[in-house]
């Protein structure tokens, strides 16, 4: 599968993310991908699973894609993954086998305010999730 064609499975993974939209959302995955979320330590395996795990929780979920970046096997999306509307700045690393997922890890940081030290040497970023 070339570029173009990762590159719009996954705007429609994101999409039927933000919609959710369970059955496309995990559509991507191989029948034995490896999600890994390294900040609570889980390793969960299998399309199923992940999907099992992605229904049951019960907050109200938006994700807002900021970018993708990628080639090959191997894509990055940032986005922010709102619950409840508490945003959470994302970065997903898929690792594609073929035309889809076998390994992703995502990565998840809580906002922070800016230092007022810094002030005079930075420009203010439009960082606001839907």
């Amino acid at each position: 599968m070339g570029d173009k064609q990762i590159r719009a499975a996954l705007d429609q993974h994101w999409a039927a993310s933000d919609a959710n939209d369970f059955e496309t959302e995990h559509s991507i995955y191989l029948d034995d991908a490896v999600l890994e979320y390294p900040q609570s330590g889980e390793r969960i395996r299998g399309r199923r699973n992940i999907q099992i795990t992605r229904t049951i929780q019960p907050n109200r979920k938006r994700f807002t894609v900021q970018r993708i970046v990628g080639g090959g096997d191997l894509w990055v999306t940032e986005f922010i993954l709102s619950y409840d509307g508490k945003p959470s700045y994302t970065v997903s690393i898929m690792e594609f086998r073929g035309d889809k997922v076998a390994r992703e890890t995502q990565y998840f940081a809580d906002p922070f305010e800016a230092s007022p030290a810094r002030a005079p040497y930075v420009e203010r970023m439009d960082t606001q999730a839907a």
